[in-house]
């Protein structure tokens, strides 16, 4: 088995702990659906968020999954002007035999602007 690199990303329509959690999760749930993984998958998370992010951590998303023994990492994204606001991304580094041109990367909502060439 191969390791992969998965991304994603998702804006947030505001910065509450709750709708980050749920947003999050959606994207980190997409993201292993779409490339047909489990989170035995995993070998690790990164989790960025932009500097107008502070209710929680992105990571804690994927601990209410279940995913718990997988090791993940938040950090900021840096501060430019112009880039979109509230926007949490994923770089999950998994397990896969998937060749890299069959690997999703899941760009929700209006993110999906930040990546057209990669967007599914």
């Amino acid at each position: 088995m191969a390791v992969r690199a998965v991304r994603g990303a998702v804006q947030l329509e505001r910065d509450e702990a709750g709708h980050m959690n749920e947003q999050v999760g959606e994207l980190l749930a997409a993201i292993l659906e779409r490339n047909g993984l489990t989170p035995d998958h995993l070998i690790s998370v990164w989790f960025t968020a932009t500097p107008d992010l502070h209710s929680d951590f992105p990571a804690a998303a994927a601990r209410k999954l279940g995913i718990v023994d997988v090791p993940l990492i938040c950090a900021q994204e840096l501060d430019i002007a112009g880039a979109m606001p509230r926007v949490v991304r994923i770089l999950a580094h998994v397990e896969s035999d998937l060749p890299k041109s069959s690997v999703s990367h899941i760009y929700l909502g209006a993110a999906a602007a930040l990546r057209k060439d990669i967007a599914q």
